[in-house]
């Protein structure tokens, strides 16, 4: 399973948020991609730095023989169609595509020319807008590392 969050909070030239997340889910069922499933959207506060508008959030899966570090150029490429400047961390962005699952792969920060990919993604226990989505299309999931459902996850959160 290759589950991919989305995440827009600002306007792009594919619109409004939620329309850019819309958008996106169609992007991620063009080849060499398919959209297996996604969630419902969502609206959720900034995480990391929270002085900006509110994000539109999903999660997807999607399948592909893509790697995972051309599987993030692709996803890269989705983000800069969608108008995304990366300016600053965890600021405010037209789409921000992450892999956040790949199959039960686990590496440690592999630097690439991508800059760091490291699998499952480390912020996923810790934040919401995640869990839930995943919690309603993947409840079967479970974390690689710890062996945790995003269920669990979702109530240590609490």
């Amino acid at each position: 399973m290759i589950l991919v969050g989305l995440g827009s909070n600002i306007a792009g030239p594919w619109g409004m948020p939620q329309e850019t997340v819309l958008r996106a889910l169609q992007e991620l069922n063009v080849a060499p991609l398919h959209l297996e499933k996604s969630s419902k959207l969502i609206v959720t506060k900034p995480f990391g730095k929270t002085d900006q508008p509110d994000f539109v959030n999903a999660v997807a899966i999607i399948s592909t023989k893509l790697k995972p570090e051309p599987l993030l150029q692709k996803l890269h490429a989705i983000e800069q169609a969608a108008g995304r400047q990366r300016r600053e961390r965890w600021g405010p962005r037209s789409l921000d595509l992450d892999i956040l699952v790949y199959q039960n792969l686990i590496t440690d920060n592999v630097d690439s020319t991508l800059g760091s990919l490291q699998l499952p993604h480390p912020g996923i226990a810790e934040r919401r807008f995640v869990l839930e989505p995943i919690a309603e299309i993947a409840p079967e999931w479970r974390h690689p590392e710890t062996n945790l459902s995003a269920h669990d996850m979702l109530k240590k959160l609490r």
